[in-house]
C-alpha cells in the first residue's frame, strides 16, 4: 500500500472502515473474524471523536454484545413489577395507570405467580368511551360521553379487555426474545422460573435500551443519580446501583473472586455480606473498609443505603507475602 493510500485510510470514518471489514469478512466467510475486527476498530478509534462519537461507539459496542445478553440481565425484578389484581376496581386501575405512567399493566389473580395477561391503556379508554356512548367519528356533532352509568367500583376482571402475555425463561437470549416479540407484535413478557413462578417482567423497550441506551418519555420520573456524595467519603446510594459504579467511585475492588459471581448490585452485595436481607438501621461492614447503613428496605430487599468509606489506616490489609528465603 502506498503512503497516499495509507493516509487516505487514516481519514476514513469508522463507518466506512466497518463497511470495509464487513465486505472482507463476507469474502472470507468468517463472522467471528468480523466481530474481532470491529471490536479492534472501536478500541483503536476511541480517542477520535471526529469519526465516531462516544454515544455511537457505545451503541456499536452494545450491538456487538447484544447476542450474549440474557433476559435475566435486563428484566424488571419481581419486587419492582407494577401490576393490578383482577379483583381491583376500575377506579383503582385508572389510578394505577396514572401513578405508574405506563401504557401496559400486567394483571394477576391473587399473586404474581398467576398472571392473567395485561391491560393496555388504549383498550381501557376504548372500553370507557364505548360504555359512555361516545361515537367513534369524532365529528363536531358527536355526543359528549356520559360516564355516569359506568360502575367504577366493578372489578376489572369483568371488563374483558386483558390481552394474552408472553412467557419466557430467564436464560433466553434477548436477541431471540426481540425477534419473537416483533413477529408476534407483543410488547410485554413475563419471566418465569423453573417452577413456573414469576421471576420478572421484560418489555420490548427494555430490549431496545440494551442497544440505544436509556429511553425516557414524558411520563418517566426525572430521577437523580443512583449514587451521590453527601460529604467527605460518605455517599447516599440506591440499592440497585451497579457494583462496578460504586467500585469506580471509591477505587476499591468489592467483589473478590470467591464472592458470588451473580452479585451485580449494591443491594445484592450487602445481602451477600449479611447472609440475609438486613433491616432498616442495621450496619453491614465490608472488609475493604466500607460501612453500609440501611436507610430503607422491606422484607424482600434493601432499597436505600448510606455508604461510608473508612480512612486507609483503619482498613483491613491483605496478608503480606512470605519473603523468599533462597533455600529452594
Amino acid at each position: 500500500m502506498s503512503e497516499t493510500d495509507s493516509q487516505s485510510r487514516e481519514h476514513e470514518s469508522i463507518w466506512e472502515r466497518a463497511a470495509h471489514l464487513i465486505r472482507h469478512a463476507l469474502r472470507i466467510g468468517d463472522p467471528a473474524k468480523l466481530r474481532e475486527d470491529l471490536q479492534a476498530t472501536l478500541e483503536e478509534d476511541q480517542e477520535d471523536e471526529d469519526t465516531f462519537s462516544a454515544s455511537e461507539r457505545a451503541m456499536m459496542r452494545n450491538i456487538l454484545r447484544f447476542s450474549e445478553v440474557k433476559v435475566e440481565d435486563v428484566m424488571v425484578p419481581r419486587a419492582d413489577i407494577i401490576a393490578v389484581e383482577d379483583t381491583a376496581s376500575l377506579d383503582e386501575l385508572l389510578r394505577t395507570f396514572r401513578s405508574a405512567g405506563h401504557s401496559r399493566l400486567p394483571m394477576f389473580h391473587e399473586t404474581l405467580d398467576d398472571p392473567r395477561g395485561f391491560i393496555h391503556i388504549k383498550d381501557l379508554l376504548g372500553w370507557l368511551m364505548d360504555k359512555a356512548g361516545a361515537g367513534s367519528d369524532g365529528g363536531e356533532h358527536a355526543e359528549a360521553p356520559d360516564f355516569s352509568a359506568i360502575g367504577f367500583s366493578d372489578p376489572i376482571s369483568r371488563l374483558g379487555i386483558n390481552r394474552p402475555i408472553l412467557y419466557v425463561p430467564p436464560s433466553m437470549l434477548v436477541a431471540d426474545l426481540l425477534l419473537k416479540m416483533q413477529s408476534g407484535r407483543l410488547h410485554l413478557a413475563i419471566v418465569v422460573d423453573e417452577y413456573g413462578g414469576t421471576d420478572g417482567l421484560v418489555s420490548i423497550e427494555d430490549l431496545v435500551e440494551e442497544i440505544v441506551g436509556e429511553i425516557e418519555d414524558e411520563h418517566d420520573a426525572v430521577d437523580g443519580p443512583m449514587i451521590r456524595e453527601e460529604g467527605p467519603s460518605v455517599y447516599m446510594a440506591d440499592a440497585r446501583t451497579p457494583i462496578e459504579e460504586l467500585e469506580e467511585l471509591v477505587g476499591i475492588d468489592l467483589l473478590p473472586d470467591e464472592r458470588d459471581e451473580d452479585t451485580d448490585t449494591l443491594g445484592g452485595l450487602i445481602s451477600s455480606l449479611a447472609g440475609r436481607i438486613p433491616v432498616r438501621g442495621e450496619l453491614i461492614f465490608h472488609e475493604a473498609g466500607l460501612e453500609f447503613e440501611i436507610l430503607e428496605g422491606d422484607l424482600r430487599r434493601v432499597k436505600c443505603v448510606r455508604v461510608r468509606l473508612k480512612p486507609p489506616s483503619s482498613r483491613k490489609q491483605p496478608p503480606a507475602e512470605p519473603a523468599a528465603t533462597g533455600d529452594d
